[in-house]
């Protein structure tokens, strides 16, 4: 397996989790750990793109991961 294939699997792995996590109640999606399963699973999957040289998923997953680094660090309002 390339490094490219194992980055990018590892990434997509992390996705898939906190997404199945999410639709099975065990992780809200508003929550830290969601979002930056989100962040690293997007940024690793981000640069095996990358590595490939396949661009339309670059920006698919950089998006994806600055949205996620965006709800990181947007101020929680107090309840």
């Amino acid at each position: 397996m390339s490094a490219a294939n194992a980055i990018g699997s590892a990434g997509v792995a992390i996705l898939l989790i906190a997404f199945w996590l999410n639709l099975v109640g065990k992780l809200n999606r508003s929550s830290l750990l969601y979002q930056v399963l989100n962040a690293v699973g997007a940024a690793l999957s981000c640069y095996a793109s990358w590595m490939i040289g396949f661009l339309p998923f670059v920006f698919l997953e950089a998006t994806w991961c600055i949205v996620a680094i965006t709800a990181i660090l947007r101020p929680v309002a107090p309840n």
